[in-house]
């Protein structure tokens, strides 16, 4: 029989640690292709590249391994349209994983990450779609801790399957001197980002302004991806990309008069 083939992405860009690390863990999983930004996208959602060309280079990055590689000049979202309608060639991916990226995507992180847009496009192509974040923004973050459970859930999907439309978004702790607990299947935090901008100048004595912020948790609930990872467990929230909020059709239609 022949080996699943397995899409593998990213937000940080094809050099980054992380895809490193989830391209040789994919690799004892099947045949692996991987397209991925050639400089970092993080934060860019599920933005594609519409109003300039894209440009797409083999490279021979993960050559030592015998793996098809290309660098994009888009986004992560481009990435996965230009595997599905130049790189696969008419094949179909039996599974689509982005990552491992450097810091969480934890709550509504989801809605930013470039990380996890990859994962969602490859949903809305109907592939199943894995994205991976740890929760370490240190460009020297150990990745090691992770690998099992990239695996684990991986094999899980292949075997198993998922549900069409759904990506899974798994987050996991950073290192820490306790080995890692275990899985748990979580919802999404009701948690957010307090920001702030910082007024700056440059050299030039022009105004600029570099985003900051803090993190706030105010849901209390221990079934959420965040209480996951602060108690070292892996979080695996599935998401989709249907946001319609089918709870408030009736309330609209028994209230507004239209």
């Amino acid at each position: 029989m022949s080996k699943p083939l397995i899409l593998v992405s990213n937000d940080d860009g094809i050099t980054a640690n992380g895809i490193k690390v989830l391209v040789e863990a994919m690799t004892a999983l099947g045949e692996v292709i991987v397209v991925a930004p050639d400089s970092p996208q993080s934060g860019m959602g599920h933005a594609i590249t519409i109003g300039q060309p894209l440009r797409l280079f083999a490279t021979d990055i993960f050559k030592d391994k015998g793996i098809e590689a290309y660098k994009c000049s888009g986004t992560p979202a481009d990435c996965i349209k230009l595997a599905k309608h130049h790189v696969l060639k008419g094949r179909t991916p039996d599974l689509v994983v982005s990552g491992i990226n450097h810091g969480s995507n934890l709550a509504v992180s989801v809605l930013y990450s470039g990380t996890m847009s990859a994962a969602m496009e490859g949903a809305i192509e109907g592939y199943p779609s894995i994205g991976y974040s740890l929760a370490d923004f240190s460009h020297n973050a150990d990745f090691t801790h992770t690998i099992e459970y990239v695996q684990k859930i991986a094999s899980e999907v292949l075997t198993k399957g998922m549900n069409k439309g759904v990506a899974l978004n798994v987050n996991f702790p950073p290192k820490r001197d306790e080995n890692i607990k275990g899985i748990k299947v979580c919802r999404q935090a009701k948690a957010h980002w307090e920001e702030e901008f910082d007024q700056r100048r440059d050299p030039y004595g022009r105004t600029y302004f570099w985003l900051a912020g803090n993190f706030v948790n105010n849901d209390k609930g221990e079934d959420t991806d965040v209480w996951a990872v602060d108690n070292n467990y892996v979080s695996v929230v599935p998401c989709q990309y249907d946001m319609t909020a089918h709870h408030t059709i009736a309330q609209i239609n028994d209230d507004w008069d239209i």
